[in-house]
């Protein structure tokens, strides 16, 4: 796949994820309409966390001559998206909500991030 394409399933995945993600955190939690809706969540979050690894970084300095620090925050997610799940599966209330909070908050980071100059999101929506 092109970088191009990669970047079209990225914002096909991580841009439904943020607003299923901004409906949970306002939401009651452990009802079926949460338990549903957060699978949902975690499936389009770890595909966009599995996405964003073969698309390499085209802006700041690179590791293995593909990969950028913004690719620290896909690490981050597909370790808080099983860790997550698995805490909600062991009734682990706390340590769910910390592992979800720091996977929306990553998510909100790196979207901020990606409207910096010379990135790509940033020349779609500002022509610049």
């Amino acid at each position: 796949m092109s970088y191009l394409q990669l970047a079209y399933v990225h914002l096909a995945t991580v841009v439904p994820a943020l607003l299923v993600g901004a409906f949970l955190l306002t939401r009651e939690k452990g009802d079926p309409k949460h338990r549903h809706a957060g699978k949902v969540y975690l499936m389009l979050m770890f595909a966009t966390g599995v996405v964003t690894l073969f698309m390499p970084a085209k802006v700041g300095p690179q590791v293995f001559g593909k990969f950028g620090w913004l690719h620290g925050l896909s690490l981050l997610v597909l370790y808080t998206v099983p860790a997550g799940y698995l805490a909600a599966r062991n009734h682990s209330v706390g340590k769910h909500r910390r592992s979800m909070i720091l996977l929306y908050t990553g998510a909100v980071a790196a979207g901020l991030f990606a409207l910096a100059p010379d990135r790509l999101l940033h020349r779609w929506l500002f022509g610049m």
